[in-house]
């Protein structure tokens, strides 16, 4: 498991969700993750920099780094990818964003 490793879930509300947990902590038996949803169904107001679109397999979602959470290791079993290269920095800047308030 590694930092920006992207996870497809069973939720049709929240189909992936991003690990941003430093592989540091690879030994604790839950992760730190960001949900992603279809960017068609962010109803909430979003915050460009809190909420920021970005583009998986062809298709717009919203990363809603209000919503950060844990989950259990033995949850996260669909891994899809790694998007680090891509979007390491809009997903540094939302947490920044979040934590920091810049």
């Amino acid at each position: 498991m590694a930092r920006f490793d992207l996870y497809q879930t069973r939720s049709a509300r929240i189909p992936f969700l991003v690990e941003v947990q430093s592989g540091l902590f690879d030994e604790l038996s839950s992760r730190v993750v960001i949900p992603l949803i279809p960017a068609t169904r962010a109803d909430t107001p979003t915050v460009p920099r809190l909420h920021p679109m970005i583009v998986i397999e062809d298709a717009r979602y919203c990363l809603v780094t209000s919503e950060i959470t844990t989950v259990p290791l033995k949850s996260l079993q669909t891994r899809i990818g790694n998007i680090e290269a891509e979007h390491r920095d809009t997903i540094t800047a939302a947490m920044d964003f979040l934590f920091r308030g810049y």
